[in-house]
């Protein structure tokens, strides 16, 4: 188990993991102060400048075939959206690589379809749920839809549109293991008390 895979698996609850956009280093640090389990960065260079500030696990959201190894020294975890990565072989080649260098694989799906064929070629320990483009559906819609279908053993992170605590608690009591939280959601001038109201620090 890696140190992304083991924060959100044994973390008080579920773990609140904030994307980092900006001052990466010291929102790195504040988000640390204020109860995050692990953080989350755009790429490799960001995620350079989250190391040197905290020592939460880091997830890179934009990984791939091409970064993986390169992002050996800073990143605990990799996102590969199956969307980006759904030709033959290109999901199975990105996943074996991240594994081979020791980097949490993090699979993202958006719907029963794309989870069914990930689960199929790959089998990842980690799902994460996009809402990103679920516009028309309400909040927290495809995450609970989706999860049954996720098998037992899992850990499973959802990239909702949350901004309160009530938000985070129910996606907690149907067995999410993370939220990942956007920067639009923590872009207050505020930062740490924003994310301390959805750690429920």
């Amino acid at each position: 188990m890696g140190r992304f895979s083991q924060a959100i698996a044994e973390g008080d609850g579920i773990s609140i993991v904030p994307v980092l956009e900006g001052d990466v280093a010291a929102l790195a640090a504040l988000a640390e102060e204020a109860g995050a389990e692990a953080v989350a960065v755009r790429g490799r260079e960001d995620g350079e400048t989250a190391r040197s500030r905290t020592s939460l696990p880091i997830l890179v959201l934009e990984a791939g075939i091409e970064t993986a190894g390169a992002a050996v020294p800073t990143a605990d975890a990799g996102v590969l959206s199956f969307e980006r990565f759904e030709e033959d072989g290109m999901l199975e080649g990105a996943h074996a690589t991240l594994v081979e260098h020791g980097v949490d694989c993090v699979v993202e799906v958006r719907d029963e379809e794309e989870l069914e064929e990930v689960l199929e070629r790959v089998d990842p320990e980690i799902i994460l749920i996009s809402e990103r483009d679920a516009a028309e559906e309400e909040e927290l819609e495809r995450t609970l839809d989706l999860l049954p279908n996720v098998p037992a053993g899992k850990l499973v992170v959802s990239e909702s549109r949350v901004n309160i605590r009530e938000q985070v608690v129910a996606l907690e009591r149907a067995g999410v293991d993370a939220v990942l939280v956007g920067a639009d959601v923590l872009r207050t001038n505020d930062f740490s008390a924003a994310l301390s109201e959805l750690t429920g620090r």
